[in-house]
């Protein structure tokens, strides 16, 4: 096996299938980009803001399951190569975040991670993804989930990986760092709408009405909000 085609190989798999952003290609389907609507983001959390829960789940779950299939097959493929899963998943990662075709400007990957972590240990999974219920339902801010769990996955899953091969721990954070790095980056937006109390809630799925109330949008129909991205959140997005 020669390595280094081996690892290109799998960082441009990654890239690929997670470039592959069904957000930003239903709305344009619909004759308007989502990156200029909502909350500004090309992910399936603003497709419940502008299109409702049913669609932004589904396409949370294509999210997830693109990640995870990249992360198998990259495994599947090579599995003499320790690294061949992580690698896929940072790569997976970023191509959602970092989609060429968008001009860079993709989702948050949330659902990548997720998929990611999914592939590489389900039981960890499980565990982050309470942990993250956990943490959205205690903050009220969705956001939080994807940083923390961010953080936490490279740490945990580097750990686990030095006891199961010694001298492969410290690779594996490394690798899986750098998507850590640019979830962080994503939501800095998200941070400062938080500051300025502009930041839609988690309780928005159940409690629509109130956040309307509280973030002033008074012609909300239920549906659609009529939100159009602002200067702040057009900076944030570049």
């Amino acid at each position: 096996m020669d390595t280094a085609i081996a690892v290109c190989t799998c960082a441009l798999l990654g890239y690929l299938i997670g470039s592959i952003n069904l957000s930003y290609l239903i709305s344009k389907s619909k004759g308007y980009d989502i990156r200029e609507h909502g909350s500004g983001n090309a992910g399936a959390s603003n497709l419940i803001i502008t299109m409702g829960k049913k669609i932004g789940a589904f396409v949370a779950i294509v999210d997830i399951m693109k990640a995870f299939i990249v992360v198998r097959v990259a495994m599947h493929i090579y599995p003499d190569l320790k690294y061949a899963g992580v690698i896929a998943a940072t790569s997976v990662i970023l191509g959602h975040i970092f989609p060429f075709y968008m001009g860079f400007r993709g989702g948050k990957g949330l659902a990548t991670l997720g998929g990611s972590i999914l592939a590489l240990d389900y039981k960890l999974f499980l565990i982050l993804l309470l942990f993250a219920l956990f943490i959205a339902f205690v903050t009220d801010y969705i956001c939080f989930a994807p940083i923390t769990c961010s953080v936490l996955f490279p740490v945990i899953y580097g750990v686990m990986q030095e006891q199961r091969s010694s001298g492969t721990g410290l690779w594996t954070g490394l690798i899986l760092g750098i998507s850590t790095v640019c979830i962080i980056y994503r939501h800095i937006g998200n941070l400062k709408r938080i500051r300025s109390g502009k930041e839609l809630r988690f309780s928005f799925l159940w409690n629509r009405k109130a956040e309307a109330k509280r973030l002033g949008i008074e012609d909300d129909d239920g549906v659609n909000y009529p939100w159009h991205i602002d200067e702040e959140k057009k900076s944030n997005t570049h």
